[in-house]
């Protein structure tokens, strides 16, 4: 019979790694102990011997990364983190899923060490791995020379049956197939169990052949989860295949050595109960009613992983030290992308525009100046969901990035908006890049998940999205985005700019390249609109603080203050001509940015929205949710509350209330 004392350190390592997955779970009497019980051999092989990694810096650049997509397995992470000398202790794993802790309930990037990406949402960590593959394979297309491979890694993931049977999963594996990302690998946990219980209720893809038709490299082990020597091998296969991603295949037992609940559905997702917890401890070998329990050696054992992943990093940074001296250039350009720091004079060539260019619609002008900001950032890379012809978002000093062409910036992402919020994302993680990702506004409902994490991990992904009100016109209601603006203002750590002309653009790409804290999104028109007059019109340079006045009152005080944002704005220009021919005086404001404006002291947001002018009038082509921040009890919005109609823009316009007439008719009622 098994015991501490006859177990090879190998089955210890394993061992340890199930029971403090369980212990923790038990203690915190919530989580996820099966999928730990069932894939710690796979976990232990990887942070033991395959990954290269260093716990005393995990965010050594040229590192393996790992993620852990099926996050509802958290434990599984944080134990074996704790096991290799990560910044993880004993205590953290005691309090799981305790408020404050840095072992929350699903890995959360930047709040433990060791942990690359925010993943529990099943898809979503697939998702990012290919983000990360596809920097990688740009990264060292575009930097390594000769025998400086300064960037050279592998992306390894762990999903589940949720994450495959989630739709993004099908848009990832057919971009990394596409794009032949021989350095990632992904394990599939196949164990046959959901919450509802046998994935056979709902569940019969081949998925070996589905993964074949996606051009991946399929290796399927069988019953294999706890044989080291064909994991180990598996591996290796897989990092031989330089021209495919890999799959393998493991089927796995749920709940593993746990006499009555293995393989069942109550294994996945709740703690095993005390008596059940003592009999799989028993079937380990293990003393039943020690708890976090360590045994001698498995430290030492585990944590050689720091002296080596230390060699590892000191051979890459001797390397980087050639490097640099051979390639200055080179060397400087990736430390300020990996530092996210721009280069200097970056913006001194960003158009401004003058009325004499005629009327613009801000997705052109927003292309235009991501192009000049192109030629000074380098490291800005990016592109649409099939859409860079409607957008205006390919980048002209760079072809499309392909598997024969890694060091190209325009990456085409085809019609899958997920997989594009969510390797961007990826990318955005791996470091060394800036990403930007564009479709149409209505489309962020296919890319919300992903954009959603973004914002939790605070990534400065730049998404520009286009055709962005009822101004869209004859599509339709399908494509006319109305509740849009008011859920992305929503969203916490969401930075949303809607510019008015432009040279509200380019401010607001200005912010947005500035804006390392979180996401950026630029929501841009489709249609034409005309370039505001600087001399008589304040300066763009208010979009930063996110409301500027930019037409003053004639008078010591406005009799209203008008405020919009995007295309509407010049309605409120030309309003405030007529009402000045009936002796009304207005003010008005541009507000592309809520978030932003928030930001400012009191005194500036007074300054554009005194408080004594109580009659006030919102515009904008969107939902009215929100406006009453701005507006106050005493004011008004004209804005959207039903969806929209087809037809020409300069119809639809009109016909939900967005023109000069009904500006200065609302206004007026206002001051009744």
């Amino acid at each position: 019979m098994k015991n501490l004392d006859n177990m090879s350190i190998d089955e210890l390592a394993i061992n340890t790694i199930r029971t403090l997955s369980m212990d923790a779970v038990e203690k915190a009497s919530s989580g996820h102990p099966g999928t730990p019980m069932a894939m710690a051999p796979l976990a232990y092989l990887l942070y033991k011997n395959v990954l290269k990694h260093n716990p005393n810096n995990p965010e050594w650049f040229n590192r393996d990364r790992f993620i852990l997509s099926a996050g509802h397995a958290s434990m599984l992470l944080y134990s074996v983190l704790h096991l290799c000398g990560y910044d993880v202790s004993l205590d953290d794993l005691k309090n799981f899923r305790q408020l404050e802790s840095i072992t929350p309930g699903h890995p959360e990037f930047a709040e433990t060490p060791g942990v690359e990406t925010t993943t529990g949402p099943l898809g979503q960590g697939i998702s990012n791995s290919v983000g990360m593959a596809i920097a990688e394979a740009h990264l060292a297309a575009t930097y390594n020379r000769g025998d400086f491979n300064i960037i050279d890694h592998y992306t390894y993931a762990l999903c589940s049956d949720g994450d495959l049977m989630e739709g993004v999963s099908h848009e990832a594996a057919s971009v990394a197939g596409h794009f032949k990302l021989g350095k990632l690998v992904w394990f599939y946990d196949d164990n046959h169990i959901s919450i509802e219980g046998q994935t056979e209720l709902t569940y019969s893809d081949d998925v070996p052949k589905r993964f074949e038709g996606h051009h991946w490299h399929v290796i399927d082990l069988g019953e294999k989860a706890n044989d080291l020597e064909a994991l180990g091998k598996a591996i290796e296969e897989a990092k031989a295949e330089t021209d495919r991603p890999s799959l393998i295949v493991i089927r796995s037992h749920i709940g593993y050595g746990a006499p009555n609940l293995q393989d069942t559905n109550t294994a996945h997702g709740s703690p095993l109960g005390e008596d059940e917890v003592k009999a799989a401890k028993k079937f380990y070998g293990w003393p039943e009613d020690e708890h976090f329990l360590i045994p001698d050696g498995v430290m030492d054992h585990m944590t050689d992983v720091i002296d080596k992943g230390k060699r590892a990093e000191d051979e890459w940074n001797s390397m980087f030290a050639s490097y640099k001296k051979n390639y200055p250039e080179l060397a400087e350009q990736l430390q300020a992308a990996i530092a996210k720091r721009l280069p200097e004079g970056w913006d001194s060539d960003l158009p401004a525009y003058t009325p004499d260019k005629g009327v613009q619609a801000t997705r052109s002008i927003g292309g235009e100046v991501m192009n000049a900001i192109s030629e000074k950032v380098p490291f800005l890379i990016g592109g649409a969901a099939d859409l860079n012809p409607s957008t205006k978002t390919f980048l002209k000093n760079s072809d499309y990035f392909s598997a024969d062409a890694y060091e190209n910036k325009n990456i085409p992402w085809g019609v899958r908006e997920f997989i594009m919020a969510g390797a961007s994302s990826g990318i955005a993680l791996h470091g060394g890049l800036r990403p930007f990702a564009s479709t149409f506004y209505i489309f962020t409902d296919y890319a919300r998940p992903a954009i959603r994490l973004a914002a939790i991990m605070r990534l400065p992904v730049i998404y520009i999205m286009t055709h962005d009100s009822v101004g869209v016109g004859e599509d339709g209601p399908t494509h006319q985005p109305v509740e849009h603006l008011a859920s992305f203002r929503a969203m916490p750590r969401m930075t949303a700019i809607r510019p008015a002309d432009a040279n509200e653009v380019t401010e607001a790409w200005r912010v947005a390249m500035q804006n390392t804290a979180g996401p950026t999104m630029l929501v841009m028109t489709r249609q034409k609109l005309p370039i505001f007059d600087r001399t008589k019109a304040a300066s763009a340079k208010g979009v930063a603080k996110g409301a500027y006045v930019l037409s003053k009152e004639k008078g010591a005080q406005a009799d209203i203050i008008l405020i919009g944002s995007g295309s509407e704005v010049q309605l409120l220009l030309e309003a405030q001509e007529e009402l000045a021919n009936d002796n009304i005086d207005a003010r008005v404001v541009s507000m592309p940015s809520w978030e932003l404006f928030r930001k400012q002291d009191d005194d500036y947001k007074t300054s554009v929205l005194p408080p004594q002018v109580k009659k006030r009038l919102a515009v904008e082509a969107g939902s009215t949710q929100g406006w009453c921040e701005w507006v106050g009890d005493q004011g008004d919005v004209i804005g959207m509350h039903t969806f929209g109609a087809s037809g020409p823009y300069k119809n639809v316009l009109p016909h939900f209330g967005f023109s000069v007439e009904n500006v200065v008719k609302r206004s007026k009622a206002l001051l009744r």
